[in-house]
């Protein structure tokens, strides 16, 4: 798989057994190392507190602190004379009080203990215990000792209901490879379920009452077999209705009847942050659930497969955790709308790094009813053969701009020929999006549907002009 410069290169998160793939997975990207910074003089006084290896953990923060006097030295005291006792005698009797005097004294000490008493009890409401709260807004924060810190509640019932809602309409599908054997046994040849072997595992969604299921084309690739299961006691087996290998769907079909069918929302009016949900079944463990947000919309790629290349135009970006497995599962939006199909992680360790792509549930869905209607799937089709314009070739290419799409053939008949379109000429914006690659072009065509009309900026003999196109079908 070609790597991306520094960037993390999307894969596939279709879940292999141990039996397929045998080797640890590879890495995409090292890891960013830390710089290495020289040792530091010790410029700290040896009274001083340190932090070092020892003295610092993780959760809590502990100083060693070096053993000193409580208060510091102290001087000694001038001893002084001693009174005779002739005139201690006379010091004692002078401060003997008169009875009028130890009189006066309790009485200001009760009237004084009195009007304490009447401030706490007006500044203490009763005498209740003092508690603050801690305001959540800027400015506003408070510290004393005894802080009670109330955060607005969380709508627990929003992921309840959500999860109740859509679980039931998807599944985990298990994929087997095997030469002779059945999958429950029913061939005719020796062996049967025991020659059997795991391929790899995915998620799928159940998009018909009467059995139909989307998922990736890389969850069943290579497989020969497939069981799809609800739970542990609810599992069929399964065929391949179709399969799109460049957009990366499949739709499975299992012989059963008022299956819950998710509901189709639109993924057009999908909105950076809002709230989502992904589901399926990360590393097989199903009917699992996560949460979080749309991160970012039109997210492009291309990616070579062993079928080809797959395009994924205008992907839908989430930080919800997506996973190994979670390979053809749902994304949902907060009212349990089938807004996405998980297909890619973007991760530099092979899990989840809170960057996860979905697949548009409106582009998905058109090419699942192409494949259920029996039709060979058609994408939109300009009709050139393209070539990326760099720094490297701009010069070779007569090309005034150092990026774009360079057309070097335009097949007869196609959309591009009946625009005016000509060899030589730099594609560089398709209606608002600059193109800077062959790539970029071709994923942004792949992106739309067939008869969607397009606006192309484009370069010729160095004049900048504008045309528009309508897109054909590639199945012509």
């Amino acid at each position: 798989m070609p790597q991306q410069g520094q960037v993390p290169t999307p894969q596939q998160v279709g879940v292999p057994t141990p039996q397929q793939v045998g080797v640890p997975t590879q890495s995409y990207r090292t890891p960013y190392q830390q710089a290495s910074y020289g040792q530091q003089p010790n410029t700290v006084p040896p009274q001083h507190a340190r932090v070092t290896p020892a003295s610092y953990h993780p959760y809590s923060y502990q100083q060693q602190q070096t053993p000193r006097a409580a208060y510091g030295p102290q001087m000694a005291m001038p001893a002084e004379p001693l009174a005779s006792p002739a005139v201690q005698g006379v010091q004692t009797a002078k401060k003997r009080p008169g009875l009028i005097s130890l009189v006066m004294g309790l009485v200001g000490v009760l009237i004084g203990a009195l009007l304490t008493g009447g401030i706490l009890f007006i500044v203490t409401d009763g005498f209740a215990p003092v508690t603050q709260e801690v305001s959540t807004q800027a400015g506003n924060v408070v510290s004393p000792a005894n802080i009670t810190v109330n955060p607005p509640a969380e709508d627990a019932t929003l992921a309840e209901a959500v999860a109740a809602k859509t679980l039931p309409s998807v599944v985990n599908i298990d994929v087997f490879t095997s030469s002779s054997g059945g999958l429950f046994g029913d061939s005719a040849t020796d062996g049967g379920a025991d020659s059997l072997e795991q391929y790899g595992l995915g998620s799928g969604v159940v998009i018909s009452e009467d059995g139909y299921i989307l998922t990736n084309y890389h969850v069943v690739e290579g497989g020969t077999e497939y069981l799809v299961r609800f739970d542990q006691q609810t599992q069929f087996k399964a065929s391949v209705v179709g399969e799109d290998p460049t957009s990366d769907l499949a739709v499975l079909k299992v012989d059963a009847k008022g299956l819950v069918p998710i509901d189709i929302g639109d993924s057009s009016q999908v909105r950076v942050g809002q709230w989502v949900m992904a589901l399926g079944s990360p590393f097989g463990l199903e009917k699992s659930v996560s949460t979080g947000i749309v991160s970012a919309l039109f997210r492009s790629t291309a990616m070579e497969s062993t079928t080809g290349v797959n395009f994924y135009a205008n992907m839908i970006q989430t930080d919800a955790a997506i996973n190994p497995g979670n390979s053809g599962g749902a994304l949902v939006n907060a009212k349990g709308e089938l807004i996405g199909i998980n297909t890619l992680i973007s991760s530099s360790s092979g899990a989840s790094a809170g960057v996860g792509f979905a697949i548009p549930s409106n582009y998905a869905m058109n090419i699942a009813q192409q494949i259920m209607d029996g039709k060979v799937v058609e994408h939109a089709f300009l009709g050139v053969q393209l070539r990326s314009v760099d720094a490297g070739n701009a010069s070779s290419l007569n090309s005034s701009v150092d990026a774009g799409a360079y057309i070097g053939l335009v097949v007869e008949g196609s959309p591009a020929e009946v625009a005016g379109l000509q060899v030589g000429d730099v594609i560089t914006k398709l209606d608002d999006t600059p193109i800077a690659s062959a790539a970029e072009l071709v994923i942004n065509i792949r992106g739309h549907l067939v008869g969607d009309t397009v606006t192309l900026e484009f370069l010729r003999d160095g004049k900048s002009k504008t045309i528009k196109v309508t897109l054909g079908s590639d199945s012509a």
